[in-house]
């Protein structure tokens, strides 16, 4: 019988049996007093009351004289009032003002004599440009109520109260633990088998942000004792312990069994994807959360579930973040078992926001860095389709997503240097590209879900690239073409060529191993082409159906010994210091529609295209040629 968790409730569920367990058994936050200087960000814990007013006396509000009010009663421009050097006293801004006087009278008001008298052609009003005691803070009355985050600005006004310490809610200590027998420290050249510790880096930057502080213990080797001990000691000394990896199902994972021996387990198993071999348990009243080994797993099941205690603990509403309404651009398939958490890219195409979903597996770490939103398919539903509206939780602002420019299609390392050079030209634009392939590029045009795509779609028959294409899926126009670089397509091969491949048909060797770009990708067409005219049989190609989403994701295969040979660019070659065999040059060009063709975005990415930087960086990357980038080809 197989490995089965010991729950599999809905997170819902889980949150909030497992605060209600926690709070029974005394989970509640502790105060520490601070000097107001370093209180910045911190959670008040009682109301804070002023201890002095502020300002503290009668203060000049300007640069001037303070005078006695009625010693200018009736000074006009025709009727002027002189008064002696002994009837008045300059002061700056912030002065005190001197006993008996009871206004001030701007410098830009005054006309001195040589005697040192002075001559007023307005009357003063009592107490006028006079900062009054208390004007601002009254002795007594309440700065900052409980619960309440200190800002800059509150600090200016507590130690203007004469405030000079505060009583905040400490920050509660979270304990890291790492485990596992193949965690290493970072390092540039882990050995196979090695897998970085760098979870730990990144839930104590998710803790640091959300108001906690983090202690990471030393890697605790899979051996079940030392788990406990470590245990033992991390629930001794912090408020609450996350341990890492181990969690699921594999021979070496004794977390559950640790977490029962050192507390309580109270639940093994939610219901969500990734994150499902999640532990939630105790020792006492102190946390203990088992969280996955894949760091995107655990980045979830840290802001689901931790972060809603860290809220109960500072006695704040739980953050849900934005959510806003989104177009899909491609189909989402999920299983019925789970809710899942879906990265997405998203972005403005004239008022549709677009989220296109990255790569879901609980490792890809990188995704989670892409993303701009998290989509959440519902337990017990099958998915969403490709043009579906979908509500969508924002990772960061709509006015980002207005100024981000959205490429859907073919892959090219050059995508990623044209968003650094817009972002570089202007702060406030960014690109994000998605890749579905040149047919996704085109399909996603179609549906208005993109303002540009990269394609180079060969036609068999006339040896064209791209323009039949345009003409059979855009018969009525609608769509302009924008030159970008030819490039060098070709097979990539492992460094000094070790099994002697000469030529395409070459692939369908006994003993190469091929790997292959994705069904409707540009590259793929070119495969297929080739596959049909050197006579080579698609099924005979071990590995033709092994499928990879980039050109570099297809040379780091073949740079790790995991395939002998792939078609890609001669840029993602060099990258990787492979061989390369050249098949053809083909074009690679953008894709715009009319409707946002005169939009700034497109502006911007044309005037980018022809820039003697963009020129610089191609060339720098090898295998490109650029004849005239930016400008349009004629189609129709």
């Amino acid at each position: 019988m197989g490995f089965s968790y010991l729950t599999n409730v809905p997170l819902e569920q889980a949150r909030a049996e497992y605060l209600t367990k926690l709070l029974e058994k005394g989970f509640s936050a502790e105060n520490e007093t601070v000097p107001v200087s370093g209180a910045c960000g911190r959670i008040t814990s009682r109301a804070v009351y002023a201890k002095s007013n502020a300002p503290h006396y009668a203060a000049s509000a300007m640069d001037g004289i303070a005078i006695a009010a009625r010693d200018s009663f009736g000074a006009t421009e025709t009727t002027p009032v002189t008064l002696p050097p002994d009837r008045f006293t300059q002061v700056d801004t912030g002065d005190p003002v001197p006993a008996g006087c009871d206004a001030v009278i701007m410098a830009e008001d005054l006309v001195f004599s040589e005697d040192g008298a002075v001559t007023l052609h307005t009357s003063a009003a009592p107490w006028q440009h006079i900062r009054q005691i208390g004007e601002d803070i009254c002795a007594g009355e309440m700065i900052l109520p409980s619960f309440t985050e200190v800002t800059p600005a509150a600090i200016g006004a507590l130690i203007a109260g004469g405030v000079t310490e505060l009583e905040v809610i400490r920050r509660p200590l979270v304990g890291i633990i790492p485990t596992g027998d193949e965690i290493v420290p970072p390092c540039a050249d882990p050995k196979p088998g090695d897998i970085l510790e760098f979870n730990s880096s990144i839930f104590r930057a998710m803790l640091t942000g959300h108001g906690a502080e983090a202690k990471t213990y030393p890697v605790v080797p899979d051996r079940f004792d030392e788990i406990c001990a470590m245990l033992e000691k991390a629930a001794d000394e912090c408020d609450m312990v996350i341990i890492n990896a181990g969690s699921s199902a594999g021979r070496d994972d004794y977390s559950a069994e640790a977490v029962k021996k050192t507390g309580e387990v109270l639940f093994h198993g939610i219901a969500i994807k990734p994150g499902k071999p999640a532990i939630l348990g105790c020792r006492g009243e102190k946390p203990i959360l088992g969280v996955p080994g894949y760091p995107v797993s655990g980045m979830i099941v840290i802001e689901e579930l931790l972060y809603p205690l860290l809220d109960a603990w500072y006695g704040r509403q739980s953050d849900t973040g934005t959510r806003t309404s989104a177009v899909l651009s491609r189909p989402v398939v999920s299983g019925l078992k789970y809710r899942e958490f879906v990265r997405v890219r998203m972005g403005y195409v004239g008022d549709k926001l677009v989220a296109s979903p990255l790569p879901r597996g609980s490792g890809v770490v990188s995704s989670f860095m892409k993303a701009d939103g998290i989509l959440e398919v519902p337990q017990n539903m099958e998915g969403f389709s490709a043009g579906e509206a979908v509500r969508v939780r924002l990772l960061g602002s709509k006015k980002k997503l207005k100024n981000t420019l959205v490429v859907i299609g073919s892959h090219d390392p050059l995508l990623d240097e044209l968003a650094d050079l817009l972002h570089r030209g202007d702060r406030s634009i960014f690109l994000s590209s998605s890749h579905v392939g040149s047919m996704g590029g085109i399909m996603a045009i179609r549906r208005g879900e993109a303002h540009a795509a990269g394609i180079h779609l060969l036609d068999t028959e006339t040896g064209e690239y791209n323009r039949s294409y345009l003409k059979k899926y855009f018969p009525q126009g609608g769509v302009r073409l924008v030159r970008c670089v030819g490039r060098l397509q070709g097979l990539m091969l492992q460094k000094d060529n070790p099994l002697g491949i000469r030529c395409f048909a070459d692939i369908a060797r006994e003993g190469v191993r091929y790997v292959n770009r994705q069904k409707g990708s540009g590259t793929r067409i070119l495969a297929d082409h080739l596959c049909r005219k050197e006579g080579v049989n698609p099924a005979s190609v071990y590995g033709y159906d092994r499928e990879e989403t980039t050109h570099n994701a297809v040379a780091v295969q073949i740079a790790e010994n995991s395939a002998d040979a792939g078609m890609g660019i001669y840029s993602a070659a060099k990258l990787y210091g492979l061989d390369f065999l050249p098949v053809c040059t083909e074009e690679y060009d953008l894709l715009i529609p009319e409707t946002v063709w005169n939009s700034s975005l497109v502006r911007q990415l044309l005037r980018t295209l022809k820039s003697d930087a963009f020129r610089e960086r191609i060339e720098a990357m090898g295998g490109y040629t650029l004849d005239r980038p930016g400008e349009l080809i004629d189609v129709f």
